[in-house]
């Protein structure tokens, strides 16, 4: 596994949208790929994968799945998410459920997040937060980006981060979800797919290339016939009071089911003194 060392995001709104993903969940703790079945590899697995995304921008929308494991100190939460994404839009919505405590008592209600291009909506953030109202984070201010910040890596900002792919093996042929794939794994350089990622992505991941130690993210991929993202699993090393290993991992199925975003009034959204706790 190669190390990816982030520093802690600078700024309140940064400190304090991190209690939702990385800081909550350690306190709790105290191009198309070719025809799938023929065997042969692919001629340039690299090129395969970087075009995941634009594939998944012809397809449309999805569900998604998400899951965002975290080790620390010889302890391990997973936080799970659950919505859709629309590749065309470049909006999605997921409901991300935080782990109980070590009592086993699910002291918090799930998180509705909002992902849409340079942003991110909370609601349920907590902290302080009226119920009723809604956080909104600038990503391009945050130093990841929003790749590890919510608790679930954006599955837009999952597969455009693949245009980066660099040093892609192909493993062989699986099956993610009943349907068969290709798998590959490789790394991924966040600056160099910064620099291909769409006008919408681009500033999340250039904020994330400036703010990790190293912009190179190990990868599992595993894409359809059609060179669609069905699953992808990267791996990330976030420093935050204590060295975290980070696995985040988006499983998207249901392709083409609408997905609609609404986005807060301006009068929903909390504008006073958020807790970094």
């Amino acid at each position: 596994m190669v190390d990816h060392q982030h520093r802690r995001p600078r700024g309140r709104a940064g400190e304090a949208v991190l209690a939702a993903g990385v800081t909550l969940a350690v306190t709790t703790m105290t191009g198309c790929a070719g025809d799938v079945g023929d065997g042969r590899p692919p001629a340039d697995a690299a090129a395969v994968v970087r075009g995941a995304a634009d594939a998944l921008a012809r397809t449309g929308s999805a569900r998604a799945r998400t899951a965002m494991e975290m080790a620390t100190g010889g302890t391990r939460v997973t936080i799970r998410g659950e919505g859709g994404v629309d590749f065309k839009k470049r909006m999605g919505q997921l409901l991300v459920m935080l782990p109980a405590d070590v009592k086993g008592k699910a002291e918090h209600r799930p998180i509705t997040e909002l992902l849409v291009p340079g942003a991110l909506y909370m609601k349920n953030r907590g902290a302080g937060v009226p119920d009723d109202k809604w956080v909104r984070v600038d990503t391009t201010t945050l130093n990841d980006g929003n790749l590890v910040t919510g608790g679930a890596t954006d599955p837009l900002v999952a597969a455009e981060l693949l245009k980066g792919a660099q040093e892609v093996t192909y493993v062989g042929e699986t099956e993610v979800a009943g349907t068969k794939v290709r798998h590959y794994r490789g790394t991924t350089d966040i600056g160099r797919a910064a620099g291909s990622a769409s006008p919408e992505v681009r500033g999340a991941l250039e904020a994330a290339a400036k703010g990790f130690s190293t912009d190179t993210v190990p990868f599992d991929a595993y894409l359809d016939e059609e060179g669609r993202l069905r699953k992808v699993r990267h791996r990330f090393t976030y420093v935050n009071n204590g060295v975290i290993d980070v696995s985040s991992t988006t499983l998207l199925y249901g392709f083409g089911t609408p997905v609609t975003v609404v986005l807060p009034a301006s009068g929903d959204i909390y504008a006073g003194k958020i807790s970094d706790q």
